[in-house]
Order: C-alpha cells, then structure tokens, then sequence
C-alpha cells in the first residue's frame, strides 16, 4: 500500500474540508482522466484498487499517472478502551481530495478504452467522479 517513508509528525490533525481545488485540477501529462465531483478522504487501499484495475485494463498498451498520495495519518483507538487516555495509534494513510480534483490520468490508449478503464476505477473510488478529455 501507499504510505509515506518518513513524516516529520507521526500524527496529525483533522483538518477542515470543503472548498474547490485550486491545484491539482488540470490535466498534465495524459489525454484522459479522472476528475473528483466531491470532497473525500481517498485511502491507499482505494488507490491500489483503482490502480489495478486500470493497470490490468490497458495491459502494456499505455500509461497510467496517480495524481494523489495518501500522506496524511489517520488514527484509531482499539475496541472497547475507555474514553481518554490520548489519541489512538496510526492505523492508515488517506489522500485529502477536494472536488475538481485529478485522481488518475492515462495516455497511449485508444479513447474508448481509456474511457472504460477509468469508468471501472471510478467505480472503486469513494466519491462520485467524471471523465475530462484534452482537447
């Protein structure tokens, strides 16, 4: 899974959500990809799932460019511990997404199999998501 190799904090806050992405929101290497509707916390599961299946798709026809890192920590208190006691240990890493985020991006394909490939990755992605074409 994806995770980061070093982090200068081990835990982080929560952070607030909500506005448009002001980065990340053009395409920049591929012809097709795989734009964000709504804002989510995407894990390095989802992402690998995603991936997956757009790797077994193309097969060696084209390449693929995952435009989100999960670097940020999410912790989780074990079952049944009692309220207090600090926060919870690390359990996994998301990717913070906003709307109009670029999630995937793929090139070297014909058009119709770029198109289905990334309707099948954004069946495995928690939010709703489009297709974008450059022109």
């Amino acid at each position: 899974m994806l995770m980061p190799k070093k982090t200068k904090y081990r835990k982080s806050h929560k952070g607030k959500r909500g506005g448009q992405a002001s980065r990340r929101n053009t395409l920049s290497f591929g012809s097709h990809g795989l734009k964000s509707v709504e804002a989510c916390w995407v894990n390095s599961r989802q992402i690998e799932s995603a991936r997956k299946v757009l790797s077994r798709y193309i097969r060696k026809g084209g390449k693929i460019w995952i435009r989100i890192f999960p670097d940020k920590p999410v912790t989780k208190k074990g079952g049944e511990i009692p309220m207090g006691k600090g926060k919870g240990a690390v359990d996994h890493y998301v990717a913070v997404v906003k709307p109009g985020m670029i999630l995937f991006e793929i090139d070297g394909v014909v058009a119709s199999q770029a198109e289905e490939a990334l309707n099948m990755a954004a069946y495995k992605m928690p939010i709703k998501c489009k297709l974008i074409i450059r022109r």
